[in-house]
């Protein structure tokens, strides 16, 4: 503990975000930073508690007193051992976490948790910068072969922990570029798709191959995968979204989230899209429903392609401001979240409930909604009820359904290996094992427990890691 006043003496500081006027004009990264002496200040506001609560409440185990210390004392080197000694890729959470480790702080008892996020984000640049984030070649390989399905975090980080055990580990990735939800489900102004470039490859100088453009189950048979390989470790995410069943559904001008996300983040990429299938919010009224992370970053590339207005609604009434009496500290906080893009100019609303489409000439006009009410019955359970004559109109010539994912897609290899689904839909696996049905069948990330963080994404791809080289050594 470096400075054991530290957190009595200088205030929670936050690098915040570009101005408004200047950052909704492009797709850039919102995020400023902090200089280094104003970064070693806020480390020092670490009071390295006798329970760190932090690190409870870190997905990943990150060890945060620890390298919070080594940046006060200026040790980047040191602090991006302790960091990556848990963390794969903290170029990635320091981005786009929503920092369950700030809210279990104990600093947060009194709303001044110290910014571990941002804190996180330095170390590994810095540690870009001095050169300390080099490839790391096994010196001795296992001469088993792993293929693992998928390159969001959950597979990267599965196939750089396998490889670092010294197995030869091929990744597959259906779409044109590796990072599932990190390159085209979240937004350049989140996180700059040149992050993932740059980890890519150190990851091939380290042997791991990737396979780009290739769907398998229908690329590759399961059959030639299952012989090819020692073991398979499925990392597919939940990609099937919560549609909405209501009278108009299918006019045009409706569109999932990720149909939406996806399409602008590969036109930023430089991949020429059709003027016929390209989806403009430009001019346009624009509606988001689901009060998501997925809807906040529809909100900010709506703004940014000019639309005219942006509406978020969302079915739960509006969380508090601050923690209420059954919602303790140090416990996740279910309270009022808002993101950059609601700061740049979209209106919420809550406890709507989408009761129909309204469109002309087969093109969305708007969503007839109507204000909802919840209520726990006797069995503690909420129940939702209409509020009577509330129904109203929002206008609306895009609707962006954002309601969360259902499961992992099923058709194709899911239900090739005919493996057992659990009662959500994901892929069953033993708890101690990450075993799937089939015996050299593996699943992590999202396709193992449902649609979650980054954060659990990349913890679960190591713990499956570990999991497939217990099966392969004693194999």
């Amino acid at each position: 503990m470096g400075k054991p006043t530290g957190f009595m003496e200088i205030s929670r500081k936050e690098s915040g975000y570009r101005p408004v006027h200047e950052r909704i004009g492009d797709f850039g990264e919102v995020e400023q930073t902090l200089n280094d002496d104003d970064r070693k200040a806020q480390a020092s506001r670490c009071m390295d508690c006798g329970v760190p609560f932090c690190h409870w409440g870190c997905p990943v185990g990150s060890k945060i007193p620890e390298w919070q210390d080594a940046i006060y004392h200026g040790k980047y080197k040191e602090a991006f051992d302790i960091l990556t000694s848990t963390n794969t890729f903290p170029e990635f959470t320091g981005r786009v976490c929503p920092a369950p480790c700030e809210k279990s702080c104990v600093l947060n008892i009194h709303n001044e948790p110290v910014t571990i996020r941002e804190n996180e984000a330095s170390v590994i640049e810095k540690a870009f910068q001095m050169g300390f984030v080099e490839p790391r070649i096994p010196e001795i390989r296992s001469g088993k072969k792993v293929a693992v399905i998928g390159s969001g975090p959950a597979g990267l980080s599965a196939a750089d922990m396998l490889n670092q055990l010294g197995h030869t580990v091929t990744v597959y990735e259906a779409d044109d570029a590796i990072g599932g939800l990190l390159r085209y489900g979240i937004p350049d102004f989140k996180l700059n798709k040149g992050i993932i470039d740059r980890r890519q490859k150190i990851m091939e100088a380290e042997g791991i191959a990737f396979v780009v453009n290739t769907k398998v189950g229908v690329d590759i048979q399961k059959e030639e995968l299952l012989k090819k390989y020692d073991a398979v470790c499925l990392a597919i995410g939940a990609m099937k979204p919560r549609d909405l069943e209501v009278e108009g559904r299918n006019m045009e001008g409706i569109y999932f989230a990720m149909e939406y996300l996806k399409q602008q983040n590969k036109k930023i990429r430089g991949i020429k899209i059709a003027e016929n299938q390209r989806i403009l919010a430009t001019g346009k009224d624009v509606l988001v429903i689901g009060g998501g992370d997925t809807g906040s970053d529809c909100v900010g590339t709506a703004i940014r392609q000019k639309a005219n207005s942006v509406t978020q609604i969302e079915i739960m009434p509006k969380p508090p401001k601050q923690r209420i009496e059954n919602n303790p500290w140090p416990y996740w906080p279910n309270t009022l979240r808002t993101s950059s893009s609601h700061l740049e100019g979209c209106e919420r609303r809550w406890a709507l409930a989408t009761k129909r489409i309204i469109s002309k000439n087969g093109k969305v006009t708007g969503a007839e909604v109507v204000s909802v009410e919840w209520v726990k019955g006797a069995d503690g359970r909420m129940s939702m009820n209409e509020v009577p004559g509330s129904n109203h109109v929002i206008k609306a010539e895009l609707i962006l359904l954002s309601m969360g994912f259902v499961s992992p897609e099923h058709e194709g290899l899911l239900n090739d290996l005919k493996l057992e689904y659990d009662p959500r839909g994901n892929v069953k696996t033993d708890v101690q094992t990450s075993q799937s049905s089939i015996e050299k069948v593996f699943a992590c990330g999202d396709s193992q427990r449902g649609a979650s963080l980054v954060v659990h994404a990349i913890a679960s791809g190591r713990q499956t890691a570990q999991n497939i080289d217990n099966y392969l050594m004693n194999k």
